[in-house]
């Protein structure tokens, strides 16, 4: 296959086509990167950040283009689409803002006779690897920190959407990065894997699945090299019995079916203290009940198409043997008269009666389904969470600071939320444990995970 085919999920259509890279263009672009970054990181960090701030006004200035963009190439609604082009301007910012103070070197208290010091040193070249359901998020979290602190960047996007690769590339080249610090290519995946092996790659920031994930530590075993990997959930969320439940509702619901709950860090599964339980249900089903499936490209539409036939299809047989096994839909799909099996068109679904053992509760769904379980107290709910070979984030509603934070404590997860789920505030550390991956990115912690420390001895005088 020497052409990549964006099939767009609003219609099946072939919304574009790019020739994929070869060898030959894979050792220009490894050649440029290397040789760019010896200059570029030498660039005084105040530039490297002026850069950044001008390219996300290049970016932000076409915000209504990028999101019709993003709407056809991976369905997102035109409504929602803008946001995420608000999303990339606010981490890239902000990351520009915690530049220099995680960048600085770091000095030592006065030894006399000595001078010592820590110096935050770039890797070399990154290898971005992101993907389709969030194009501009996913991407800026390991860009935007691994060019300030002085890499080049090589991205590689998802086929569902090359373009993102391409808008990024012109706002920076157009905030005048120089030549060859930030390049993307079209891989098919056997020349993905061959650029990972390369020896001028000192970094991979790779977001997608579990086995593709094990598959680069694979690849790269050997070479010591820095890794990020970012590889799905299986959020829960809890509902304590002193919760604000019109508050709960409102953001489990939205952060179970947002981009079609096409997110790693979305709600896959709620526990609700038993007290409030069937009153949840009642709300959420009523709330899930009023999105408007349809074509993305509609504005009135709020619950757009799955990625693919496939993705649905996989999420529809997750649903279909819950039931098998008693768990209770509580929406009808006729009331959605777009949803079709077979079809990326899919109604939303909310499950009672669900157990653990139950895939939907289990695996990651990554589409609109929400499981809702029953549970007694705390010591319950915590066991339920912590039961997953994922831990991206967990969300608890309470308004009971001191138990939230005690709960929190056990939850092996990298983020714990409090009344509110599925965001990420760029001055947090962004992790997760367990198959959710390994590594961190923004914060400024995660400049840590871009740069090498290199220690500075020196005796001095006499």
């Amino acid at each position: 296959m020497h052409h990549l085919r964006c099939i767009s999920p609003v219609d099946n259509s072939v919304y574009l086509e790019r020739a994929l890279a070869g060898e030959a263009e894979i050792r220009v672009a490894l050649d440029r990167a290397a040789a760019s970054q010896k200059a570029w990181r030498l660039t005084p960090l105040v530039e490297r950040i002026a850069i950044v701030h001008r390219a996300v006004e290049f970016f932000t200035e076409r915000k209504h283009r990028l999101a019709e963009e993003l709407c056809w190439m991976m369905g997102r609604p035109i409504r929602f689409a803008p946001g995420e082009i608000d999303g990339f301007a606010e981490r890239a910012t902000a990351m520009a803002n915690l530049a220099e103070e995680a960048l600085v070197d770091i000095h030592l208290p006065i030894k006399p006779g000595f001078s010592r010091f820590i110096r935050r040193e770039p890797l070399g070249v990154s290898l971005v690897i992101a993907p389709w359901n969030y194009p501009y998020l996913t991407a800026v979290n390991a860009l935007v920190p691994s060019l300030l602190a002085g890499n080049a960047v090589i991205l590689k996007h998802s086929a569902q959407t090359p373009l993102c690769a391409e808008r990024m590339v012109e706002a920076f080249r157009e905030a005048g990065l120089p030549y060859g610090v930030f390049q993307y290519l079209h891989l098919n995946h056997s020349n993905t894997q061959r650029l990972a092996s390369a020896e001028e790659i000192q970094h991979i920031a790779f977001t997608g699945s579990v086995d593709a994930g094990a598959n680069i530590e694979r690849i790269v075993a050997g070479r010591f090299i820095q890794l990020g990997l970012e590889l799905g959930g299986k959020d829960p969320a809890y509902v304590r019995e002193d919760a604000d439940l019109e508050l709960a509702v409102e953001a489990v619901v939205d952060g179970a079916f947002f981009n079609s709950g096409q997110s790693c860090c979305g709600i896959e599964r709620a526990y609700v203290q038993e007290n409030l339980f069937e009153e949840f249900v009642e709300r959420a089903v009523a709330l899930v009940g009023d999105y408007q499936l349809g074509r993305p490209d509609d504005p009135q539409t709020t619950l757009g198409p799955l990625v693919n036939a496939e993705a649905a299809d996989k999420v529809r047989t997750q649903i279909d043997e819950a039931v098998a096994q008693g768990a209770q839909p509580h929406l009808h799909s006729s009331k959605f008269s777009m949803d079709r099996r077979g079809t990326q068109y899919m109604a939303p679904q909310l499950l009672t009666g669900v157990r653990q053992k139950m895939r939907v509760m289990r695996d990651e769904s990554f589409g609109p389904v929400l499981g809702v379980q029953k549970v007694h107290d705390d010591g319950e709910a915590l066991e339920l969470m912590n039961n997953s070979p994922f831990g991206l984030t967990a969300a608890i509603f309470s308004q009971d600071e001191e138990t939230a934070l005690a709960i929190g404590d056990h939850l092996r997860v990298g983020t714990v939320f409090l009344n509110r789920c599925d965001y990420l505030d760029p001055e947090l550390a962004w992790s997760g444990v367990k198959q959710s991956g390994r590594g961190c990115t923004l914060s400024r912690v995660g400049f840590e995970q871009l740069t090498r420390p290199k220690s500075f001895h020196f005796k001095v005088g006499g």
